[in-house]
């Protein structure tokens, strides 16, 4: 997979990943956070974000990890992606970065579960999902998305496990949240 190609699925990843909105903040710790995803597109297993990087040149790969670190997002043990959610990112109603022109409108927001619908007219994506809070220390995610820019529209599905690693980030520096 070349890096354009690598940014384009980090932005789709992205889109699928809904920026809190501001008027209640996340029923979740700060801290450092690991998220195992499994996704399919069409019905077919899609490759984990570092499977995939891993088969990136090693320039074009330090160039994605740089560019990841940079907004506060690495790669932890087994293929997830580890980020550091801070009180003040928290408190701004941000649990994912989410991509530019994108909005996100919430149908559910009980202690435990929100239900949300996106919308990313400029790579034609809508997504619906659901985040089930278990606790403040752990969440699933899941997101059924149609992506329309693609001739017969593609249907991607992703599953998102986030678990609390613990108060310190290390090095790893708070989520970006700009697109």
């Amino acid at each position: 997979m070349g890096i354009s190609a690598c940014r384009l699925t980090c932005a789709l990843a992205a889109a699928a990943l809904p920026a809190i909105a501001l008027a209640q903040t996340p029923p979740i710790k700060p801290g450092l956070w690991e998220v195992h995803s499994e996704r399919e597109v069409d019905g077919k297993k899609v490759a984990a974000p570092a499977d995939r990087m891993k088969n990136l040149p090693p320039e074009a790969r330090a160039k994605m990890e740089a560019m990841m670190k940079e907004r506060g997002i690495s790669m932890g043990d087994g293929g997830a992606t580890r980020i550091c959610l801070t009180k003040e990112s928290l408190a701004a109603g941000r649990l994912q970065a989410e991509a530019a022109g994108c909005k996100t409108d919430y149908s559910t927001r009980t202690s435990s579960t929100w239900k949300f619908h996106s919308s990313c007219p400029a790579m034609k994506v809508e997504s619906d999902g659901e985040i089930v809070f278990s606790g403040s220390d752990a969440y699933t995610m899941t997101v059924a998305s149609t992506v329309s820019s693609t001739s017969p529209p593609r249907l991607s599905k992703t599953t998102m496990n986030g678990k609390r690693l613990g108060d310190s980030c290390g090095d790893l520096q708070p989520l970006s949240v700009k697109p």
